[in-house]
This record gives structure tokens, sequence and C-alpha cells, in this order.
């Protein structure tokens, strides 16, 4: 751990476990160390990054005006998947906010990328580990496999326990602003705050992972409803085509050649998995993946809005 503190002093890049995703850590009071992030990625320079910190008492360092709201809300979520946009303090480099007057932080839940903070001593501003716009990693091993020897260092801490990107909430208007959906919910948030969220369509601050198309693999993926999903995979084999199946709970009628990966029917622990499994498929050889549209449902929301933009995003 010395040595990825080390790493991120000397300005070099760490790829860094979290409950959500991997990501891929720098300096982020250091602009070169964060522009060198993005240039790895791939990722525009106006696209905001998330600064990682070790815990609550960070925060006035990062903002210059930390509202009641934003000390609620970690002091029951954090360390968690939850991301707090904040009006930013004058020292934070633009680099990390993308050229806004604004800043996201959150505090992760995993035992090594916070003894890491605690060990460096300041924020670390990281991405997910992956080039800008295909699907984020959940383990060590997509890091490598995404990135290779670009990353200084990789701190394998085994696969994500969430493995979708956290919740991110804006407290810098009349109201907080949900711009991301993740693992914790709107009503949960809404009951620490004791009032209502904004939903995304009314907002306008650039968050990071919230553009139309994104978490996308390299196959064009489609969704469809349960029902339709067999009738189109006819469709496409009687074609001549090769697709491939990410069914929920319960595989269709396939044929064997047809590769196919049952999620399970709890949104948790398909969330935990959906990852992993559009990589899967993505290496599968198939020339396009059809998905069973989730329920709509709060609990599935993050899900839903993951898969529409990597619906959105494939393909190209």
């Amino acid at each position: 751990m010395s040595l990825a503190a080390d790493i991120l002093a000397r300005g070099g890049v760490v790829a860094i476990p979290t409950e959500t995703v991997y990501g891929l850590g720098a300096d982020a009071a250091n602009p070169d160390a964060v522009r060198r992030v993005f240039a790895i990625k791939g990722r525009p320079a106006n696209h905001p990054v998330i600064v990682h910190l070790s815990g609550v008492d960070d925060l006035p360092y990062w903002s210059r005006q930390v509202p009641r709201a934003a000390y609620l809300l970690a002091e029951r979520y954090w360390p968690g998947p939850l991301t707090l946009v904040l009006e930013r303090a004058s020292r934070v480099p633009d680099a990390v906010t993308g050229g806004q007057d604004t800043v996201a932080v959150r505090a992760p839940a995993h035992p090594l990328t916070l003894d890491l903070l605690r060990r460096f001593g300041g924020g670390i501003a990281a991405p997910s580990a992956n080039r800008f716009g295909r699907v984020s990693p959940t383990t060590a091993e997509h890091v490598r496999v995404d990135l290779g020897d670009e990353v200084d260092l990789v701190l394998d801490g085994g696969p994500c326990r969430i493995g979708l990107e956290s919740t991110i909430l804006a407290l810098v208007g009349a109201r907080p602003m949900l711009l991301r959906p993740g693992d914790i919910g709107l009503e949960a948030l809404s009951a620490v705050l004791g009032e209502e969220i904004a939903l995304p369509a009314s907002v306008r601050i650039r968050a990071p992972g919230a553009l139309a198309a994104h978490y996308a693999p390299r196959t064009p993926l489609e969704l469809l409803s349960a029902e339709a999903l067999p009738v189109r995979l006819v469709q496409l084999l009687d074609d001549g085509r090769s697709p491939a199946c990410l069914a929920l709970g319960t595989a269709p009628p396939l044929p064997p050649e047809v590769p196919c990966l049952v999620l399970p029917a709890d949104a948790a622990a398909y969330g935990a998995r959906l990852y992993a499994a559009l990589r899967e498929l993505d290496g599968a050889g198939a020339d396009r993946i059809l998905a069973a549209t989730p329920p709509d449902t709060p609990a599935w929301l993050a899900i839903k809005d993951r898969l529409s933009r990597a619906a959105r995003g494939s393909g190209a």
C-alpha cells in the first residue's frame, strides 16, 4: 500500500478497487496527473471525475460551502456508493471538475482503497478504469485487459461487491437533484433529507457517467421484453446472424450454439454481475447481444439506466 501511495504522490496512476467498480486513480490536487488519467481513458476534458475521500472530515477542503444535507447524507451512507456534487473550493483543479463550479466527491467502501486514502493523505480523482464509454471493470483482470501497462499499478481487491457505479446527487440548487441512479435509491435519500429529489430530466449539470451513450460493449446490444427476446433470436438466426443472449431469471428456449447468460431476478445480484456478463458476451463471437429489459420498479432503476445507455453506445 505504501508503494501505491508513493506512486500517487509522484503523479502516477493507480487502479483502485471500490465496492462499485474499479477506478483509475490519480492525485486530485495534481492537474497533470489527472490529465494523464483522461489520456489513458480517452475521456473528454470537459467530463468531470469523482474525487474519492477518506471520509466526511475531508469535505470542507474540497467544497467552499458544505450544506447540512451533505453532512446528513455522508454520515448515513459514507463510506458507500453515494457521490455528492457540491460547490467547489477554489483550490480544486479544473481538470477534476470539467471546468464547472461544482465538484463530485465520495468515500468508497473498500478497505484497500480507504487504507490507501489515509496513507496518501489527499483526494484521489478516479473515473472507472476502462476506455471511455465502454463497460466498467469489476475485477482487477478487467482493468489489465482494458488498459494493460498504461497503469503504473493495479490494486487487486477482488470482485466489486455492488458492480454498478455510485448514485450521484447534486446539492447545489434549491432542491437535491439526482444526476445518476445507483444502489442508493430515491426513497432512501428522500427519507434522510425529508424532501423530494428532483429527477434527472430537470438536471443540466454535467456528471460522471451520465452521457446518453455509455457503459457499452463493442457488440451491438438490443433491449427487448422477455416475450420478444426469443422471437428476435429466431429472426436473427434465420437471417444467418450470430446472436447472444442476456436473460433475466430464466433462459428462453435456445439452440445450443447461442451463447446465453442468465442473471438473477434479484436486482442487487443482477447488478453485481451485469458488467462481467456484458464483457463475457462481448467476447463470445456474437454479432449482436439481446438483453431482456428489467422490471420497471425503483429497485431496477440503476440497472435500466446502465442497460439503456449501453444499448445506445454499443457497436461503435
